[in-house]
């Protein structure tokens, strides 16, 4: 053996430890023969730790250890407390470990520790070699006692407190059995709480890094751990190195790390966990509307003219006739006078509105953003829907629906009279891309009758644009590489898909497939005080703040012929009217 300064066991076999498990024999039996460094209590971070090294020796009843402390301050002062018996308990320190349940059947022992108490109680020291002044040398036997009720490592730690600190752990133990995980978290301070979040959000949100860490790990390879592995500080909602590995290792049939871990909280005796997650932050501090796309509707409210007056009323002179016409002059006969007819249109206003309540309760309990803003907010989102619907197709309710947008006071384009909109026929096609091709054939050649204002805009669905933009020439080139070069061969200024277009209907039955139209000369008039307004009263009886946005208007095409509507039918059969005839109609 040599010379050492002394001996003990590292280790005992089929001892219960106090972190709950058991080492079975020569579960360190590859360690046989080797030496390992002898270090103070598993201190790693400073090398002045290292006391000296251990000759390891496995047997029947476990590993036995023969220590020699090295010549330095540390290593001398260690074996003055061990030859005056201040220190007689070691500790090993291992990793790779195998358990079958509670048992450890395999593991790597990586150091030797003088510790102050050990978890496993046959760990000891139990001879101390002596030096005598002449040189002889001597075998010194120490008493091999131990207590099996040994203090844990976090006992040790407080009895080094003062007395005000000591005394309420002393009392936190022996309520200890009574505290819940609640009651323990609650002890904690504010910068501990954060540490905690921080720890656990960590462990849940890093899924994928972990997932992928995981598959280049085989069974029992882990990272060493960063504590004594028998060390009896484990308490018991902590998870070890094992329970981690059965959670590690279920992963990917849970599908994440944060579902496994999830999954075995329970079995490994952590409850009510979820209580230890960061609370759920709301993304955008209040609820988000849920509705359909609206870009199009201030591209409507901001097209439009605005009168002063709420009644709207146009007057228009037929001089298509042939009676209108300037006439040639044979001297000697009667000039004649020029003959045209007068037509006029009166638009009243009518009423739009959007009601809505709230209790008080629950006005004052919302704290966390500004309900009555946000009310209020949904409420001119949706009037100012409405009123642009109404604008270019109608309201498309009922008209026996009470809720109805009178259709005599907000005109809408898509329904107006003969004389302000060129109705357009579209053959569908076998396909899409026949209807597309279809609807720019009509386009284009409905522009002749145009009278509208400047440069239209074309309003139609998101399907026929994609429709139009996914067109091909014969050799597969796209026909149209943007939305400006299409509204360019389609001779509009621009584009404007309406959802509530999809699937539309007019008046006579046929689907809507576009409208083009100049919605300068479509005029919105509104007295003083008709325009948009919002009133809120409160209901004593009931408890509950109202709110009522309302605006008194009215609109209609004031230009003839200035409007297009390119709807369902055939094209070979003309449904356009003359001018006559749309004049003609327009004075019955």
């Amino acid at each position: 053996m040599g010379k050492f300064d002394f001996s003990g066991w590292a280790t005992r076999n089929d001892l219960l430890c106090g972190d709950g498990r058991t080492i079975k024999r020569n579960a360190f039996i590859d360690n046989d023969g080797e030496t390992v460094p002898l270090v103070w209590n598993h201190q790693h971070n400073d090398a002045n730790n290292v006391l000296g090294h251990a000759l390891l020796e496995n047997r029947d009843e476990g590993v036995y250890a023969y220590c020699t402390f090295n010549d330095t301050e540390t290593g001398q002062a260690a074996k003055k407390l061990v030859k005056h018996g201040d220190v007689r308990s070691l500790s090993i320190y291992a990793n790779k470990l195998k358990q079958v349940g509670g048992d450890v059947v395999h593991g790597c022992i990586r150091e030797l520790s003088l510790v102050l108490a050990g978890a496993n109680p046959g760990a000891y020291i139990d001879f101390v070699m002596a030096h005598s002044e002449d040189g002889s040398e001597e075998l010194s036997g120490v008493e091999a006692s131990y207590d099996e009720n040994i203090m844990i490592h976090s006992d040790m730690e407080e009895e080094a407190q003062p007395d005000a600190n000591k005394k309420e752990t002393e009392m936190g133990a022996e309520n200890n059995e009574e505290m819940t995980v609640g009651d323990v978290f609650d002890t904690l301070t504010e910068d501990q709480k954060t540490a905690v979040y921080a720890i656990i959000g960590e462990i849940l949100d890093d899924e994928d890094d972990d997932d992928e860490e995981y598959d280049e790990y085989d069974e029992g390879d882990y990272e060493d751990m960063k504590h004594n592995l028998f060390d009896n500080d484990r308490e018991e909602d902590v998870l070890c190195h094992a329970d981690m590995a059965t959670i590690i290792d279920d992963g990917k049939r849970y599908g994440s790390l944060k579902e496994s871990f999830l999954a075995h909280a329970d079995e490994y005796g952590i409850e009510d966990i979820e209580w230890l997650f960061p609370e759920a932050k709301n993304e955008f501090n209040r609820p988000e509307l849920i509705g359909r796309e609206t870009d199009w509707v201030s591209k409507v409210m901001g097209a439009v003219s605005h009168s002063p007056f709420s009644r709207i009323k146009t007057m228009y002179a037929d001089i298509t006739e042939d009676e209108a016409r300037a006439k040639g002059y044979i001297k000697g006969k009667l000039k004649k006078n020029e003959v045209f007819s007068l037509l006029k249109r009166t638009t009243q206003p009518t009423t739009i509105y959007k009601k809505q309540k709230i209790d008080r309760d629950d006005l004052i309990d919302i704290t966390d953003f500004d309900a009555v803003a946000w009310i209020k907010q949904e409420m001119r989102l949706m009037l100012d829907e409405e009123i642009a619907r109404a604008i270019l197709v109608g309201d498309s309710r009922l008209a026996s629906d009470d809720d109805k947008i009178d259709e005599n006071c907000i005109r809408p384009v898509v329904n107006d009279a003969d004389l302000f909109v060129i109705r357009w026929a579209v053959d569908d096609g076998s396909t899409g891309a026949d209807l597309a091709k279809n609807f720019i054939t009509a386009a284009i050649k409905s522009r002749k009758n145009y009278r509208g204002s400047g440069n239209p805009v074309l309003y139609t669905t998101e399907d026929m644009l994609t429709e139009m933009l996914l067109l091909e020439d014969t050799l597969g080139h796209k026909l149209y590489k943007t939305e400006t070069e299409l509204a360019t061969a389609l001779r509009v200024s621009s584009i404007v898909t309406v959802p509530v277009m999809e699937n539309f209907e007019d008046a006579d039955g046929k689907d809507v497939y576009g409208i083009i139209v100049n919605l300068k000369d479509y005029k919105v008039g509104a007295d003083k005080g008709g325009a948009i307004n919002m009133f809120d009263d409160f209901d004593i009886d009931y408890n509950q703040q109202k709110y009522l946005m309302e605006t008194r208007c009215s609109g209609s095409l004031i230009k003839p012929f200035s409007a297009i509507v390119l709807r369902e039918g055939s094209a070979t059969a003309s449904e356009e009217p003359t001018m006559s005839q749309a004049m003609n109609e327009f004075k019955r």
